[in-house]
């Protein structure tokens, strides 16, 4: 079926009746050893100069922002504390060299991933690190000097070079994205639904800079709402990275043999274009743990999920006191949305409506009401205006049933903020699986379904920062299962900060 000349002038097996279910996977794990060897052969010339551009640009941008947060930082301490000018100018200095090299040090300028290019949200934790490691430096540094407070002043920057450090990277990303040249032109081997889907997710998400351009397949099937080209067959690999200057390759559930994935990964890198794999399995992998080796063979551990009892703890404090906080802080601002509502039309301001708790227990859900009174009585006449099509969630791009305040609320997720109520009362959490209404819940047919109910249902969690109304059902009940069965602490907070950019975005919101 499939056989090529190796560089020892061999031929590689043909294929065999038995390597026919093997996967891309498999051939990453048969090339690992091969890497040092490829390598050798590499042209130098080989790696297209957008790859280089890409990260070199984001690199300079991120240090450029963090060189503005140190002056930020090491100014606001220096003013504080009143230093005197001579000494301010050289604190200020030693803050702004000081935190570009910790965050050099803690690997903040490291990453060529894909995460680290669309968002910085999961370095948080390092931006802390980086913080705590200079603390004692510019203590050292105000004594040397001979400032008063050197201490006061130091944790004046260290708590501010992190704030500063992430609104300013947040911003040298937002300027890289828009930078059309650093976008990598993507194609896609295999075709099908994950194809589909996967070509959907690049498009919706542009933030990760990836523009596809067509699948390349030898069987090309049903590309779901793909509406890519096909850019020809595996064997015309070679050509179709040249002729069409493509960054990057993901592998997506193609039918290929394994010998055949082997051969076009190794094209992609003697011709410096990054590989993707697309794993088998990835509704399941969230939370998996990589194991190095086991006698040369990569694995992949998905262990047996137990939220212990500290655990279960440390979510519910964070629920009580972010809830508690944050309804004490916008008290004024919930009251005032409240009598915008009731003033614009009849009804009530707060919505109440049933839905489906942690292990199926039934709870009201606080919502402000962002529709007319009458909105349930007009939903049957409304039926054949559904967007969504997959028979269970009903939605409506330009619902005529919000009212003009209600649009605003739900623009901004506004509307949700009643279910802090919810949160303080342990009926939900901060972040947890969406809270379905009944006749969704009921709508859950398989086993593992009831998993996602495991944990509260939460104000906002995956698919509120994978794009909220845009998450068919059924992806959004896999990303439900996904977060219940990796779940960790520091994943709850990691979609906490994502949340504030979604929100803002409006993506998905109607």
């Amino acid at each position: 079926m499939y056989a090529k000349e190796r560089r020892d002038g061999r031929p590689t097996p043909r294929v065999t009746q038995g390597t026919q279910h093997l996967t891309a996977e498999s051939a990453l794990a048969d090339l690992h050893g091969e890497i040092h060897a490829e390598a050798l052969a590499v042209a130098s010339d080989a790696h297209p100069p957008r790859l280089a551009q890409r990260w070199s640009t984001l690199r300079r941008a991120l240090a450029a922002a963090d060189l503005g947060a140190g002056l930020l930082a090491g100014l606001v301490a220096a003013l504080l504390t009143g230093f005197p000018p001579a000494g301010a100018a050289a604190f200020v200095g030693v803050v702004a060299v000081g935190w570009v090299l910790s965050a050099f040090a803690c690997g903040l300028y490291a990453g060529e991933d894909l995460r680290s290019w669309a968002s910085g949200i999961a370095a948080t934790p390092r931006l802390v690190i980086a913080a705590l490691l200079l603390s004692w430096p510019l203590f050292a540094a105000g004594k040397v000097l001979g400032l008063p407070q050197p201490a006061t002043a130091a944790l004046i920057a260290c708590f501010a070079s992190p704030l500063a450090a992430g609104m300013g990277r947040a911003g040298a990303r937002a300027l890289v994205h828009r930078m059309h040249p650093l976008r990598q032109r993507t194609a896609i081997i295999g075709s099908g639904h994950v194809a589909g889907t996967l070509a959907a997710r690049l498009r919706s998400h542009a933030e990760f800079g990836l523009i596809p351009i067509g699948i390349v397949d030898d069987e090309v099937h049903l590309i779901e709402g793909a509406q890519l080209p096909v850019l020809g067959r595996l064997d015309q690999l070679p050509a179709i990275l040249r002729g069409h200057r493509v960054d990057r390759v993901i592998i997506a559930f193609s039918r290929a043999s394994h010998d055949q994935l082997l051969h076009c990964i190794r094209t992609c890198r003697e011709r410096g274009v990054v590989v993707d794999v697309v794993p088998r399995l990835f509704e399941l992998l969230d939370g998996a743990r990589s194991l190095d080796q086991v006698g040369g063979l990569p694995l992949l551990s998905l262990g047996v999920h137990r939220l212990s009892r500290s655990a279960s703890v440390a979510k519910r404090g964070l629920d009580i006191a972010v809830s508690g906080l944050v309804l004490a802080l916008l008290s004024p601002f919930l009251l005032a949305l409240a009598v915008a509502i009731r003033v614009e039309s009849r009804g009530p301001a707060l919505f109440r409506q049933p839905r489906a708790g942690r292990g199926g227990q039934v709870f009201n859900l606080l919502k402000f009401r962002s529709m007319h009174a009458d909105a349930e009585e007009r939903k049957e006449a409304l039926d054949e205006l559904n967007d969504l099509d997959d028979g269970v969630m009903f939605k409506i791009h330009a619902d005529p049933r919000i009212t003009r305040v209600g649009e605003l609320l739900r623009r901004f997720s506004l509307d949700e903020l009643p279910q802090l109520f919810n949160v303080l009362r342990g009926q939900m959490s901060l972040v947890g699986p969406r809270p379905l209404i009944l006749p969704e819940s009921d709508a859950l047919s398989e086993g593992w379904h009831g998993r996602r109910l495991d944990l509260r249902p939460g104000m906002t969690g995956p698919w509120q920062i994978a794009g909220r109304s845009e998450i068919p059902f059924h992806e959004m009940v896999r990303f439900d299962y996904q977060y219940v069965a990796g779940w960790s602490l520091g994943r709850d907070l990691e979609i906490l900060l994502a949340t504030v950019p979604a929100v803002l975005s409006g993506r998905g919101a109607y």
